[in-house]
């Protein structure tokens, strides 16, 4: 898996990042609040460990955030703090699962595979980012209550990028995922559907969801 870590204690992110590794997990450490929500909304992570009493900005304001994003990544935490009300806070606050420290690395990691597994077993029917809403069972979507007409193409491109709104999605996964075909690179069949699904989703509203990210390739995001 993919996973990311927001640590600032340098001894301990070592050691987790350590202990993930040779579980077999490829790892990145952010060691602030800052750049740990930059990381979870940009990047596509199949979990988060996540410490709450962090430098620049604190755990419980990087999950809000995350989760106003539409980012659904499993996110554990991972913190001193263990009273029943930071628990609570923590959960509504939209952490899949709670650890208090100290704690053993055999746990983290069972856990860490318990909300993965949770995740794969329950595939959404309805994903809502922002002012968009999109039901998989009756093929609808609606934004600010108004209903959005969509190819069959359109609806897949757009469910595709809501399962990882917040994050940057690529031509070549999009393409891959779409019309299951090697990438070449050359053609522009991506951008003529973004492009169309955008001017549906987007036209005739203030905000943007659907942006480019230069080089890089689209991304849903709702503030």
């Amino acid at each position: 898996m993919e996973i990311l870590i927001v640590e600032d204690e340098q001894t301990l992110g070592r050691a987790v990042q350590r202990g993930l590794i040779d579980a077999g997990h490829n790892c990145q450490w952010a060691k602030n609040g800052k750049r740990g929500l930059e990381e979870g909304l940009t990047q596509k992570y199949d979990a988060i460990v996540l410490d709450l009493m962090l430098p620049e900005l604190n755990g419980n304001e990087v999950l809000k955030q995350l989760r106003a994003a539409g980012v659904r990544t499993p996110v554990l935490v991972l913190t001193a703090k263990g009273s029943v009300e930071d628990r609570v806070e923590g959960l509504r606050d939209g952490a899949d699962d709670y650890l208090v420290k100290p704690f053993a690395m055999a746990e983290l990691l069972a856990r860490l595979d318990a909300i993965c597994r949770r995740v794969q077993a329950r595939p959404s029917t309805e994903m809502t980012v922002g002012p968009l809403h999109l039901d998989l069972t009756n093929r609808r979507v609606e934004r600010e209550g108004k209903e959005i007409v969509l190819t069959p193409t359109e609806f897949t491109l757009l469910e595709y990028l809501m399962r990882y709104a917040g994050q940057v999605v690529t031509r070549k996964m999009l393409c891959e995922h779409l019309w299951e075909a090697d990438w070449e690179g050359v053609t522009n069949v991506v951008e003529v559907h973004i492009n169309r699904l955008r001017g549906k989703v987007d036209r005739g509203f203030s905000e943007s969801l659907i942006q480019t990210v230069r080089g890089r390739g689209y991304v849903l995001r709702a503030r």
